[in-house]
């Protein structure tokens, strides 16, 4: 049995597919592992046994084609398949979310949303459609939707994840500043917002502090 991948190189993939379509637009055909670790700050031993889960290799005193290495890394995270998500939750974080077109370049879309919203309900936002929550399960079955994007209030979260786990959601993006409590088959990424936004707001008036004593 292989060993999982570790979140943390997960989440370095999507920054190496940025930094070689830049490339790819500027016309250069190689690029290495030690290029890619200079300019992204990665050191680049953790940068060749990344790429090297992928199975791509490079050409000795050349490099990596920059074309095949897209193509590695796109398949090894599967944003080369369409996965499919419902969204509950279209008040302002959903509606920026729904309008995000970058979902597409990673082989995600959102194919329904849900809210419980009157004035909501029955209207389209980036051309998906709003539907009344009590229809979560019905769609759930209809279309066999494994991923579920929450951006409701905290004070629903809860309710809406047990609604999802009970209509066959596998899998959660929880853009709540709340720990979901699910079974252990369900795998729920958590979205930081406000802890983030404590970080960089602190980190702020530090700076700001310490240029006034000078």
């Amino acid at each position: 049995m292989k060993k999982p991948v570790s979140d943390l190189t997960l989440r370095r993939f999507p920054k190496y597919i940025q930094f070689l379509k830049t490339l790819q637009k500027r016309g250069e055909k190689y690029t290495s592992a030690s290029e890619i670790a200079r300019r992204l700050g990665v050191h680049h031993t953790q940068v060749r046994k990344d790429l090297a889960l992928t199975g791509v290799r490079g050409i000795p005193k050349v490099g990596h084609k920059v074309d095949d290495l897209i193509k590695a890394i796109t398949k090894f995270i599967y944003w080369d398949e369409i996965s499919y998500a419902f969204l509950v939750g279209a008040g302002h974080l959903g509606t920026a979310i729904l309008h995000y077109q970058g979902f597409v370049k990673a082989g995600f879309q959102i194919v329904a949303a849900f809210d419980k919203n009157p004035e909501k309900i029955g209207k389209n936002i980036a051309s998906v459609k709003i539907y009344n929550i009590d229809r979560f399960s019905y769609f759930a079955e209809k279309m066999d939707v494994r991923i579920g994007i929450i951006t409701t209030t905290s004070e629903v979260a809860q309710k809406i994840t047990d609604l999802m786990v009970k209509n066959g959601i596998k899998a959660i993006w929880n853009f709540t500043p709340i720990k979901l409590s699910v079974p252990a088959d369900i795998i729920v990424e958590n979205v930081d917002i406000y802890p983030s936004l404590a970080v960089l707001l602190r980190k702020l008036h530090e700076l700001e502090k310490a240029s006034r004593k000078k």
